[in-house]
């Protein structure tokens, strides 16, 4: 459904001079220079694929998303979205998109959110029958039947965020883009625009690519990751994978019962990195290959009431990826 080729991005970006001097010459003579948004990136995505995006701030993740929603054109590469070339901005693509920027409003504010989808109706001709059906089919899931006579701006993010969704969902789109959809919302909204969006891609089966900062996000709803760093696409697979490939250690905790004897730390420091030693815990990063044998030999030395092992959390992995500097890591 979405084949993209060497996709590129290329933005002139005027240099800054230093100083004072610096400043009044460049009110003259401006000197610019090429930033790479998105440096050839290529992939695919299938029907009900449902793939997170990642990456830090200015690596490219929502122009990447723009240019296969048509709002900006690629400097270079190819991409089609169900056969068409997203910015030649074709009604019939259109009419099968969805874009939901959780930064940007796309509702009128003035109005109650029941106009603005009576407004989408006719933008997107959308018989009344299935509008109807499938009007009453998100609000009931959402719960939003009692927000939707009241004017937009009077809603919270929360509120707002759901009907966002509910309007960029309206025409049954067959590719969906959803860029950072739970950004400033509470835990509780987070949630539900969570599980709203798993219980429809369920059900519906469109493509779907979703950024986001949150890991909870990513882990919840995707089971392909894509991590973006500076415009290149630096990993594509399965978040198991890259627990498995790039988390070189795993956490144990040994919990020791009450009265043990003082230990010396220089004896845990052999089996891996100390990270908490106390009168009745003591955590260690051990390497992962060798996990199952450190954690028999610490019972063995502690006598422990307790012992877990648990992998490094995936937000950890990834921003270490992320700070990483070289060429891909696929």
């Amino acid at each position: 459904m979405i084949e993209v080729q060497e996709l590129t991005k290329t933005f002139k970006v005027h240099k800054k001079e230093a100083g004072l001097l610096g400043s009044v010459k460049s009110l003259f003579a401006r000197q610019s220079v090429e930033k790479h948004a998105v440096a050839g990136v290529s992939f695919s995505i299938g029907e009900g694929e449902i793939v997170g995006l990642i990456g830090a701030n200015g690596a490219g993740k929502t122009t990447l998303v723009k240019m296969l929603a048509g709002i900006i054109h690629p400097s270079g590469g190819s991409a089609r979205v169900l056969g068409y070339d997203p910015w030649e901005r074709d009604d019939r693509l259109r009419q099968q998109v969805a874009l939901i920027m959780g930064q940007k409003a796309q509702l009128w504010w003035d109005l109650p959110a029941a106009d603005c989808f009576l407004l989408l109706r006719e933008i997107y001709r959308i018989p009344e029958d299935s509008f109807r059906k499938t009007l009453d089919e998100l609000v009931s899931v959402l719960g939003v039947e009692e927000q939707l006579n009241i004017q937009i701006r009077r809603l919270s993010l929360g509120e707002r965020m759901k009907m966002e969704l509910l309007a960029a969902l309206l025409h049954s789109p067959r590719v969906v883009y959803l860029d950072e959809p739970t950004i400033g919302l509470d835990l509780t909204a987070q949630r539900a625009i969570r599980e709203f969006v798993l219980r429809y891609q369920q059900k519906h089966s469109p493509a779907m690519i979703l950024t986001s900062h949150y890991m909870e996000d990513i882990e919840r709803l995707c089971k392909r990751t894509m991590i973006i760093r500076d415009g290149v696409i630096v990993y594509d697979g399965s978040l198991d994978q890259v627990v498995k490939t790039y988390a070189t250690h795993k956490i144990l905790t040994v919990h020791l019962p009450e009265g043990s004897p003082s230990f010396d730390r220089a004896e845990f420091e052999k089996l891996g990195e100390v990270v908490e030693f106390g009168s009745d815990t003591i955590k260690l990063n051990v390497a992962r290959e060798g996990a199952a044998h450190t954690a028999a030999r610490l019972v063995d030395l502690t006598r422990a009431v307790d012992l877990n092992i648990e992998e490094v959390e995936i937000g950890t992995i990834i921003e270490s990826i992320l700070r990483a500097k070289g060429s891909a890591l696929v």
